[in-house]
C-alpha cells in the first residue's frame, strides 16, 4: 500500500480496521489503553527502588542475582513486542488486549506471594510477556476506534501516561516500599489490572477477525530467542564482563538468529514479523530515531537515580521526588504535540524534542559536580528534558502511525515499541560499561552517563530528520 493510500485508509475511520459493533465511547478507550500502558511501563522502572528491601528478604542472594528481578521482565518485554504486534493484527486487538491484561494482573499476584527469588524471576518474565502484549494492543485500539479528528491528540494522551509512568515510578516504588515493602508494589497493579478488565469486556467491540494465517510459530520463536539472547547478553555485559563466554555466546546465537529470522519472515506468506512495513523510508526512520533516544532516555533514568542516590546521598523517596517534575513537563508536551501540532508537521516534534533532551542532559554534564545543586541546575534540566522526553515519543508514534495502513497499525507499534526497549537494552548496558570503564560509581562518571545520553539523543534527532515527508 502506497503513502497515499494509507493516508486515505487512516482518515476512513474505524471501519477501515475491521472493527464492527457499537462505535465504543472514545473516552473509554483512551482510559483504558493509557491506564494499560501506565501498568506496562511503570513495571520497567517501580522495582529498582526495591532493591534493598529485596535484599533484606532474601538474604542470601547476591546482588547479580537479584539484577534478575529487574532484567526477567525487561528481556521478554524488548523480544516480544513485535511479535505481539504481528499476533494482534490476527487474532484481533480486543482479544489480545484481555488476554494480555489478564495475564500481567495473574503475574502481579504471584510476584506479590512467592515464597523464593527463583519463582520471583520467573512471575517477572510472565509479567514482560503480558507487558509486550498489551502495549502495541493499547495503541493500535486507540488509532483503530478513535475518530480521525480526534486520533493525534489520544495518541499524546497514551504518551503522556507512558511518560508519567516511566518518571514517577521510582517515586511511587519508594512511597510504596517505605510503608508496606517490596510486595505492595506488584499488589498495586491487581485494583487497576481488574478494572481494565470489567471495562475493557463491557465497553470495547469485538473483533473481527482479519483472515490471516497466525504468524509463523518457528519464525516467531527464532525472532523471540534471537532478540531476547542479544538483550540479555547487553543487559548483563557490564555484571558478567564483555569478553566473557556467556556474553559472547549469547551475543553470538542472537545476532545470527535473529538475521536468519528476519531473512525467512521476508518470505514467508504469514511472516512473524511484518518486514514489508521497512519498506516505508519514513516508518523505518522512526524506529531508528526511537533506538537512539531508547538508548538516551532509558539510561538517563537510571543514571539520574543512581547519581541523586549515591554522589548527593539523596534517600530513595528524595530521589524519586527530585526526578517526578520531568514527568509532568513530559505529559504536558505529549499532550501539546498530539493537540497542537498541525497534521504533516509532525516530524518536527521528535527533532526538536530530541534536541531539547540532548541540551537538557549536555547541561548537567557541564554544571553537575559532587555539591547538590538542586535547584539552580537539577530542577531546570529536569524540567527541559522532560518536555524533549514528551515531544519526541508522541511525536513518534503520531508519525509512524500516519505511515501505517490501518490494518498493520498493531504491528507497526510493535515494531516501534521493541526499537525503543532494544534501544534502552543497549544504554542501560552502556550505562553499566561507561562506570566500570572510567571512574566508577562517582560524579565523574555519572556525568560521562550524561554526555553518552546526550550524544545519543543528539543522533536520534539527526536520524528524525527523515521523517519529514518528500515532496512530491
Amino acid at each position: 500500500m502506497s503513502r497515499p493510500e494509507a493516508a486515505s485508509a487512516l482518515a476512513a475511520g474505524p471501519s477501515a480496521s475491521g472493527d464492527t459493533g457499537a462505535a465504543p465511547r472514545v473516552g473509554l478507550v483512551l482510559l483504558l489503553s493509557s491506564a494499560a500502558t501506565f501498568l506496562a511501563v511503570l513495571d520497567t522502572t517501580v522495582v529498582n527502588i526495591a532493591f534493598p528491601d529485596l535484599h533484606r528478604s532474601f538474604t542470601h542472594a547476591s546482588v547479580a542475582l537479584l539484577t534478575w528481578v529487574v532484567t526477567a521482565y525487561a528481556v521478554p518485554f524488548a523480544a516480544l513486542l513485535a511479535p505481539a504486534g504481528r499476533v494482534a493484527d490476527v487474532v484481533g486487538r480486543r482479544l489480545l488486549f484481555l488476554g494480555s491484561v489478564g495475564l500481567f494482573a495473574v503475574a502481579s499476584a504471584l510476584c506479590a506471594t512467592v515464597a523464593n527469588l527463583p519463582t520471583l524471576i520467573g512471575a517477572r518474565a510472565l509479567q514482560g510477556a503480558a507487558a509486550a502484549g498489551m502495549m502495541p494492543a493499547a495503541l493500535s485500539l486507540v488509532l483503530a476506534l478513535v475518530p480521525p479528528a480526534q486520533r493525534m491528540t489520544s495518541i499524546g494522551l497514551v504518551g503522556a501516561a507512558g511518560s508519567v509512568a516511566a518518571a514517577v515510578g521510582p517515586t511511587l516504588g519508594g512511597l510504596l516500599v517505605d510503608a508496606w515493602g517490596w510486595r505492595s508494589i506488584f499488589l498495586i497493579n491487581l485494583p487497576l489490572g481488574l478494572l481494565i478488565l470489567l471495562g475493557a469486556l463491557l465497553g470495547l467491540p469485538r473483533d473481527v477477525r482479519s483472515g490471516e494465517s497466525l504468524p509463523d510459530p518457528i519464525g516467531v520463536l527464532g525472532i523471540t530467542c534471537g532478540a531476547g539472547c542479544v538483550v540479555l547478553g547487553v543487559t548483563q555485559g557490564s555484571d558478567w564482563g564483555w569478553r566473557s563466554a556467556s556474553v559472547l555466546g549469547l551475543i553470538g546465537i542472537g545476532l545470527p538468529l535473529t538475521v536468519v529470522s528476519l531473512a525467512r519472515a521476508r518470505r514467508h506468506p504469514a511472516p512473524a514479523l511484518d518486514v514489508a512495513l521497512w519498506r516505508s523510508r519514513t516508518f523505518t526512520a522512526t524506529n531508528v530515531t526511537a533506538f537512539f533516544f531508547g538508548a538516551a532516555m532509558y539510561a538517563y533514568l537510571l543514571g539520574a537515580i543512581l547519581y541523586l542516590t549515591v554522589v548527593w546521598q539523596y534517600s530513595e523517596i528524595k530521589a524519586g521526588l527530585a526526578v517526578t517534575p520531568g514527568a509532568f513537563t513530559a505529559a504536558v508536551a505529549a499532550l501539546a504535540v498530539g493537540r497542537l501540532v498541525p497534521s504533516g508537521r509532525q516530524w518536527i516534534a521528535p527533532v526538536l524534542g530530541a534536541l531539547v533532551f540532548a541540551a537538557s542532559v549536555a547541561g548537567m554534564y557541564l554544571l553537575l559536580g559532587d555539591s547538590p545543586a538542586f535547584l539552580a541546575v537539577w530542577l531546570p534540566a529536569g524540567l527541559i528534558g522532560g518536555v524533549g522526553i514528551g515531544a519526541t515519543l508522541t511525536g513518534l508514534s503520531v508519525v509512524a502511525s500516519v505511515s501505517l495502513p490501518p490494518h498493520r497499525f498493531a504491528a507497526g507499534s510493535g515494531l516501534l515499541m521493541a526499537a525503543r526497549q532494544v534501544g534502552g537494552a543497549v544504554g542501560i548496558a552502556g550505562l553499566g560499561a561507561i562506570l566500570a570503564a572510567g571512574h566508577g560509581m562517582t560524579a565523574g562518571g555519572f556525568l560521562n552517563v550524561f554526555l553518552a545520553c546526550a550524544i545519543c539523543a543528539a543522533v536520534a534527532a539527526l536520524s528524525a530528520l527523515f521523517l519529514r515527508p518528500r515532496r512530491p
